[in-house]
């Protein structure tokens, strides 16, 4: 979606996949996100093309515009969530309120909360914040990360969908470099709606290890973060 693109009534050039998108509310990074990248990486690499119209098609659409404005837009803007009821959790664990999310550093620390002892993550929800996860998963994946619906149960009041979650490793992640290959994750998710279809809970079923596992690949960086650092090339590490 272009920015350039505006019209009278304070809409921005619509999104093919998502709705809202105005110019005129409370964006966190002060303007409406680019979604033209990861939209033609999702072109490009679904596996399933939906009937205009169906249940699947908007399932998905009500996905991409759920996880666009959790991630950019103020609670006050939302249009897809209920934030006074809104609940948000992760392989069955306690659910998370729109407080709770902010107080463990957004939603991308969020969404990798891990049972592994702090000493074994590789990525450490407690070490990050919002504007760190983000600029590290946006290095990572700098053409986004796609996210496609795969199957849909049940529809609504309570949506059960199958999705997969992909990009190519072009950015170095945690000191291990960019390996360009393909990274999937899959998953379960349930979606609560109100009469509205606002979304009132959120239950995400995955493996965080599936995505890591993924970016852990390549060669280990030396001297991550500091100036010349070099390529480790040894074996054991290929």
């Amino acid at each position: 979606m272009s920015t350039s693109h505006m019209e009278a009534s304070g809409i921005v050039q619509q999104d093919k996949y998502r709705s809202y998108m105005y110019e005129n509310i409370q964006w966190r990074s002060g303007a409406p996100p680019n979604y033209d990248i990861v939209n033609k990486l999702f072109e490009e690499g679904r596996t399933k093309i939906w009937p205009p119209g169906s249940l699947e098609e908007k399932v998905q659409n009500l996905l991409k515009t759920y996880e666009m404005e959790i991630v950019h837009k103020a609670p006050e803007d939302f249009k897809t969530i209920d934030p006074k009821k809104f609940t948000f959790s992760i392989n069955g664990r306690e659910g998370l309120t729109m407080e709770g999310i902010k107080k463990m550093g957004g939603v991308y620390n969020a969404d990798l909360q891990s049972s592994l002892p702090e000493k074994f993550q590789i990525y450490k929800p407690a070490e990050e914040t919002a504007e760190s996860s983000e600029k590290l998963f946006t290095t990572t994946f700098p053409r986004g990360f796609a996210i496609e619906v795969l199957e849909v149960y049940s529809g609504p009041p309570v949506i059960a969908y199958k999705f997969r979650h992909w990009s190519y490793m072009e950015g170095p992640f945690k000191g291990y470099a960019p390996t360009g290959e393909l990274v999937q994750l899959f998953g379960i998710a349930i979606f609560s709606v109100d009469e509205h279809m606002r979304i009132v809970k959120v239950e995400f079923f995955y493996d965080p290890a599936e995505l890591i596992g993924g970016l852990t690949k390549g060669d280990k960086i030396e001297n991550y973060g500091g100036h010349g650092a070099t390529t480790s090339l040894c074996p054991v590490l290929h």
